[in-house]
């Protein structure tokens, strides 16, 4: 039910009233929101990719102006016109994408932008390793002041982000996708430090598409659909079918339907692969594996151990210092991408916007790109604009793309609808192998329940399909084998995924727990 108590502005920290922003193409992100914070709750703001909440976050902390609405702060009505601006009115922000410099010591990211120096010349590293260690002592937030951002956990990363915004004053946090790469066990110490914070009296807003985080941890969430507010609702009172409801205006199905596979011939076929990386660090170690025909073979780990240097290999983003990797017996190690497809591998990458599309490219252009050259939409010199036309409206439509048009910019589509434009192009092109990396990461629940079912139901007709996902949940569920990478290795492989538990998963991705060798072994099915 809707949160019906009345309060007055005084109990209010943030209000934000009638926001509107109308951006210069005439795309309307927020559309007259009210968004309310009370002192010390965690409250969670939910919403399909393009929803508008990022939108309305960013002009809350500065980045962006609304086109009109009035935003006010422990009962000050405030022009928010930069970053630094939120901070000095004690609202800090941490990013989904960690805004950190890996070259440099845990204190020194601490007090970028505020250094404290020696002689007004020097900076007084002594001094800021003093001030991290009283924020971390102070906050419970436990990091390592002198130890390289390169060098440390994703979880580490997390706490050193928060702290960051602590240490300049911050009293309320808006928090994106704070769980996205971390293991359970890292969640379950966050969220002990996020209660700890609203203790103190600090808010915080956790936008997350994770259902049971938001379940488990907020007291109240206002949920948006197409730029305007769903409503407010103390979240004791609503349950994750209400909630996914709200956000997509029908029923959506959040468990993972699928048979039992009936895996088939090898089509992937891994061996010994390592990699050393610019640091010298090795990032793969001696990995070997199989993805037969029919499966899903997912990869579970903390990010940072080796899952990205892996799929790099199998698309020959970068090349192995050793080992051997063939697609249907044929070595793809160094061979051009081009080559690489023809012989049916796709690849749904980790960043849709890097290497997934061109964003100033039509939807037209990029579902097509990988096929321009086939015969029936390319006649010699000329292309066959009317064969493309109708090839790009049929996937438009069965991938449910939601756009104005095949015309329209990609980059001009929500998340989740950059996404589908992706998965279109490369889940209808005969693939024998699908890469796919992080394939719902940062996507709303719609488009996560299509992907996924879209996935179980290709590894069924026959596709092998190779999942990298940091979303436990998603890689427990979808996969029908799993592996288990930390440091580089095969920490752990399981030839059927039921039974396993967040915790069981956990450590080993810790690498608590680790696998005999033999146990191992039996990824590769020779």
């Amino acid at each position: 039910m809707p949160d019906g108590k009345t309060l007055s502005a005084e109990e209010f920290v943030v209000q934000m009233k009638g926001i509107t922003k109308v951006y210069p193409n005439g795309v309307a992100a927020n559309q007259g929101v009210d968004f309310n914070l009370r002192r010390g709750e965690i409250h969670a703001l939910m919403g399909e990719n393009g929803a508008g909440k990022s939108t309305l976050m960013k002009m809350l902390f500065g980045l962006e102006q609304p086109t009109s609405g009035e935003i006010i702060v422990n009962g000050e009505k405030l022009e928010l016109t930069s970053p630094s601006v939120a901070i000095a009115h004690g609202i800090g922000m941490v990013h989904q994408h960690f805004m950190l410099v890996p070259s440099l010591s845990v204190a020194e990211n601490m007090v970028l932008g505020m250094v404290p120096r020696k002689s007004g010349i020097f900076i007084d590293r002594a001094k800021a390793i003093e001030i991290t260690r009283e924020y971390s002592e102070k906050f419970n937030l436990k990091v390592e002041p002198e130890a390289k951002v390169v060098d440390i956990p994703v979880g580490m990363k997390q706490k050193v982000e928060i702290l960051k915004a602590l240490v300049r004053g911050a009293r309320i946090l808006i928090m994106d996708e704070p769980t996205a790469v971390l293991t359970s066990q890292e969640t379950a110490e966050l969220f002990v430090e996020l209660k700890n914070l609203k203790n103190q009296g600090y808010t915080i807003v956790f936008i997350s598409h994770k259902l049971n985080e938001i379940m488990e941890i907020t007291d109240r969430l206002t949920i948006m659909r197409n730029g305007r507010s769903m409503g407010v609702y103390n979240t004791c009172d609503v349950t994750k079918e209400d909630i996914s409801r709200l956000m997509v205006g029908r029923d959506v199905v959040l468990s993972v339907q699928k048979d039992k596979a009936v895996p088939g011939d090898t089509v992937l076929k891994i061996r010994d692969l390592e990699y050393v990386n610019e640091w010298h660090k090795k990032m793969l170690d001696k990995v070997s594996f199989d993805v037969r025909k029919g499966e899903i073979l997912g990869i579970a780990g903390v990010e940072g151990n080796g899952q990205k240097e892996l799929v790099d290999m199998l698309f020959n983003f970068n090349v192995p210092n050793s080992g051997t990797v063939t697609v249907n017996g044929v070595n793809i190690l160094g061979m051009p991408q081009r080559k690489i497809r023809e012989l049916g591998v796709s690849l749904v990458p980790e960043d849709r916007m890097l290497y997934g599309i061109a964003a100033g490219a039509s939807i037209e252009e990029n579902v097509i790109s990988d096929r321009a050259s086939e015969k029936h939409l390319n006649n010699g010199p000329l292309f066959n604009m009317k064969a493309i036309h109708e090839e790009a409206d049929r996937l438009i439509k069965e991938y449910t793309v939601l756009c104005k048009s095949r015309s329209q910019h990609v980059g001009m589509l929500s998340g989740g609808n950059i996404q589908k434009v992706v998965v279109a192009r490369e889940f209808s092109n005969d693939p024998v192998l699908i890469l796919a990396d992080q394939p719902t990461r940062g996507i709303d629940v719609g488009a996560t329940e299509f992907i996924r079912k879209k996935l179980v139901e290709l590894s069924r007709s026959g596709i092998a399909v190779l999942l990298v996902s940091a979303d436990l949940n998603e890689v427990m569920e979808l996969s029908d084998s799993l592996i288990v990478m930390h440091n580089g290795q095969i920490a752990a492989y399981f030839e059927d995924t039921a039974g396993l538990t967040d915790e069981i998963m956990g450590e080993y991705m810790l690498g608590l727990k680790k696998q005999t060798e033999e146990e191992v072994r039996r990824a590769c099915h020779d």
